[in-house]
């Protein structure tokens, strides 16, 4: 790398930086790694954000006119890995094209290194968020877009703050509908996709950026995927947090996640499905109970699961070897890797042949056995190959009759080496004559000094040592010739006859590929149905009624983490019509959280096709999952707490339907009591009476419990707990009816707070509780509050002639707002104010 490359690479890489003459004034930056290394580097270079343009020589240096041709061969880029050790074998590398046009979005996806690709149009509703939670649905690595989204200010802003992918804008020309249609004509078989929609924009921009950055034809995406939105539950990217269902909410981790507790999946392939599944729930009845079908059909046969499981162990990761067979990056060892994994297909479709479900009879018939690729493979590559493809040794003996030949030029020219040699002994009487090699001056005699006497006149000085001189002779040079010959000859051979076998492979992708998604299928199915059994799942009812029932319900990750305690399961039931809305109330840590995502989690597993924690389970379909859980702010983008609430609580009223599960969790809480009271009162409402949806809401404001008997549908709940003096038994169930407290100074106790602030908190409570709240004319009021050792501002102090100052001043506070600096401050001022009356 050399000038500002060299400057930038050798930061980034922690390498040497060094300079060449280049005839300026001054030498030119430069630094460099080894080529063998290069991998490595670069990966170093992806993960920090960078593009990495590889160029290499294009033309044969023995044919060459003057310099030999070079050009930039790929560019690398976070979206366009294809290396294996640069991969997550677990996960897809996706890269993301947003084609904007006026409101709409297209958007389109892709994996390079497995070739899927799908893509999407976002046409209704606040369509910018709906093409951010899509964003979120993928993770990508990368993300490209159209000069009218990459201009819009306030969408890359929202972007930067939800996402760490690499971004970068597209010449609008590449989105062209002529450029278009000739890509999508050129990849696409059943040209059927309409011009009409974003997405054709958007699958353009994407196979034009692959194509200008990878170089070659994009074979293996043969195929494309063209959904809708409403093909999948919906969840947007704040409640695929809360619910943890690829990694936890604090450290990101894969344990602890709702995948962490069904992946038992064998392959790498089907550990990228089964993530892909968790992450876009069906709502098709039909599909999901062709899954549930499947997967029943596995539980119940344990041996035949067993032994597909064992012979699924051994296969590779079939989707990525074909990506680099056909991106031509693929060695010896990757084809041997294939050819081991093929070699499993027999067995497992034997084992196959015994299912009858519709789902597994279909999977099983797509299974290609891929006789003809495994006897190309077994037939030239030997077993145990080099890494590197141009040094030999790569092609079995038999396969082809040019490359025997050469060996065994190789092989007798050491023979004839060995025959030259003790020959020449002989004639010359040089006892210790030999015959030796270097790449410098090939083969040649080597004499010690002592026998300078008896060299003869035919040999030819080549080099002259400290103790001995080196000769060649013309016989010597002609088995030189021969035997290098040969040896240059085989290598180039053999390179170039395996390019011709991976190309053939390539040309077997349809086929393979097909087979790979079958096996992964198998591997995902197999593995939800080991995990229902280990975990004693059952098979929940899917149809289109209004109900969630659930009988015996636990949380499928936090009973898995329990060690030395029980989870305690919980029934559920939902509708509708009588059962709309429930009010959860209860103390803090009694389990209103965990109780309410394991329905949201239920409903979701069912809806992937998975057995679920319960006893017995029926879900009438969900369309969209929304969840307002917990405190989080967005310092960096200027919003409390609060007001992070009221945006996702916002979310949820705009895009909710009477098919949505919610899930609302102290709504209202970030704000003054009878604010909030008011808001979450407000916000049951709407629900209740506007949407119509299916709710779960949990709530330390008791007085919503009011609602039981005014709203139809509403129903008290409470986590029921056991007083023993003092202490509090957290019981972990779910009753009918509300809740006589939080207990919050109890948990304030096991959380370590000081015993002389848990005693002066008893003594405040006992007053407070002591004040009555009443209702009237719909307004709350406190009546008179005076607390030992504290003024009453509201009732002593505003009595008194000239204080009615100090109580507007109070009552306009922004709180929530307030730095502790700040609110001492104020403290302090009114204090002086009073002391000055």
């Amino acid at each position: 790398m050399f000038f500002d490359d060299a400057l930038t690479a050798s930061k980034a890489l922690d390498i040497t930086l060094t300079g060449r003459d280049c005839g300026q004034e001054e030498r030119a930056p430069m630094c460099g790694v080894p080529y063998h290394a290069a991998d490595g580097y670069i990966s170093k270079l992806i993960t920090q954000g960078f593009k990495v343009a590889i160029a290499e020589q294009v033309e044969d240096p023995s044919q060459a006119k003057g310099i030999v041709k070079r050009d930039v061969i790929r560019v690398v880029t976070p979206g366009t890995v294809t290396d294996s050790v640069m991969l997550d074998e677990k996960k897809n590398n996706y890269i993301l094209c947003i084609y904007k046009m006026g409101i709409y979005f297209g958007v389109c996806v892709a994996d390079v290194s497995t070739g899927a690709i799908k893509a999407t149009s976002i046409l209704w509703g606040n369509s910018e968020l709906k093409m951010l939670d899509e964003v979120a649905k993928y993770s990508p690595s990368e993300v490209i877009f159209n000069n009218m989204a990459f201009d819009d200010v306030h969408l890359m802003t929202q972007f930067k703050r939800r996402f760490t992918s690499n971004i970068s804008a597209f010449s609008e020309n590449n989105f062209s509908l002529e450029n278009c249609e000739k890509l999508i004509s050129k990849y696409f078989d059943k040209f059927n996709l309409s011009s009409e929609y974003p997405e054709f924009n958007a699958i353009g921009g994407m196979l034009a950026y692959l194509e200008e950055t990878q170089k070659i034809s994009l074979g293996h995406l043969n195929e494309i995927q063209v959904y809708k939105l409403e093909e999948f539950v919906a969840i947007d990217s704040s409640s695929r947090r809360n619910l943890e269902l690829t990694e936890t909410l604090r450290d990101k981790s894969r344990k602890g996640s709702l995948l962490w507790v069904l992946d038992r999946t064998m392959t790498s392939m089907g550990a990228r499905l089964l993530k892909t599944w968790i992450e876009q729930p069906l709502v098709n009845i039909e599909k999901i109970n062709l899954r549930l079908d499947s997967v029943e059909e596995y539980f119940n046969k344990f041996m035949l699961r067993s032994e597909l499981r064992e012979y699924m162990k051994r296969v590779y990761d079939i989707e990525r070897l074909l990506g680099k067979v056909v991106f031509g990056n693929a060695n010896c060892r990757d084809l041997i890797a294939l050819k081991r994994s093929i070699q499993k297909l027999p067995e497992i479709l034997a084992i196959l042949k015994e299912v009858i479900t519709p789902l597994n009879l279909q999977i099983a018939s797509q299974i290609d056995p891929l006789e003809d690729v495994f006897s190309l493979i077994d037939a030239s590559i030997i077993e145990e190959p080099p890494i590197s493809l141009k040094d030999g040794d790569i092609i079995k003996d038999g396969f082809n009759d040019q490359i025997d030949e050469y060996r065994t030029a190789k092989r007798e020219g050491k023979s004839w080496v060995a025959s030259l040699e003790s020959a020449e002994r002989e004639r010359t009487g040089i006892k210790n004559l030999k015959i030796s090699y270097n790449r410098v001056f090939g083969y040649y005699f080597e004499i010690t000094k002592s026998y300078y006497d008896l060299i003869p006149q035919d040999y030819i000085r080549k080099q002259t040592l400290a103790n001995a001189e080196r000769f060649i002779t013309e016989e010597l040079k002609k088995i030189e010739e021969a035997i290098l010959g040969a040896e240059e000859k085989l290598v180039e051979l053999e390179y170039q006859i395996f390019i011709s076998i991976r190309e053939k492979i390539a040309e077997n992708l349809v086929r393979i590929k097909a087979t790979a998604l079958a096996l992964a299928q198998t591997d995902v199915l197999t593995s939800l149905a080991e995990t229902a059994d280990r975990e004693g799942y059952c098979k929940p009812v899917i149809d289109d009624s209004d109900l969630i029932e659930i009988l015996d319900g636990r949380h499928p990750v936090v009973e898995k983490t329990l060690v030395d305690t029980q989870f305690v399961a919980n029934n559920s039931y939902h509708n509708l019509d009588t059962d709309r809305l429930a009010i959860i109330t209860g103390p803090n840590m009694a389990g209103k959280s965990t109780y309410m995502r394991q329905i949201a989690l239920i409903s979701l597993m069912a809806q992937i096709g998975s057995f679920v924690p319960a006893k017995d389970a029926r879900i009438g379909i969900v369309d969209k999952i929304f969840t307002r859980i917990g405190a989080s702010d967005d310092l960096a983008g200027g919003q409390s707490t609060f007001m992070v609430e009221m945006i996702e609580v916002a979310n949820i009223l705009e895009n909710s339907s009477a098919r949505s599960l919610l899930i609302l969790d102290e709504v209202g809480r970030g704000t003054s009591t009878y604010d909030g009271l008011s808001i979450a009162w407000a916000v049951l409402e709407y629900i209740n009476n506007k949407i119509g949806a299916r709710t779960l809401f949990a709530t330390h404001y008791h007085e919503l419990t009011e609602l039981e008997g005014k709203l139809d549908g509403v129903k008290n709940y409470c986590m029921s707990v056991k007083e023993d003096g003092e202490d509090v038994i957290f019981l972990r169930k779910l009753i009918r009816g509300g809740a006589d407290g939080s207990h919050g100074i109890h948990v304030a106790r096991l959380a370590g707070i000081p015993r002389g602030v848990l005693e002066r908190a008893k003594e405040i409570l006992v007053e407070l509780e002591s004040a009555d709240i009443n209702r009237r004319d719909g307004r709350w009021k406190r009546r008179s509050v005076s607390l030992d050792g504290q003024i009453d501002l509201f009732n002593s102090v505003a009595a008194e002639k000239g204080n009615d100052e100090l109580v507007e001043t109070l009552e306009n506070l922004d709180i929530s707002n307030m730095t502790p600096v700040d609110a001492m401050r104020t403290l302090y001022d009114l204090q002086m104010k009073l002391k000055n009356r």
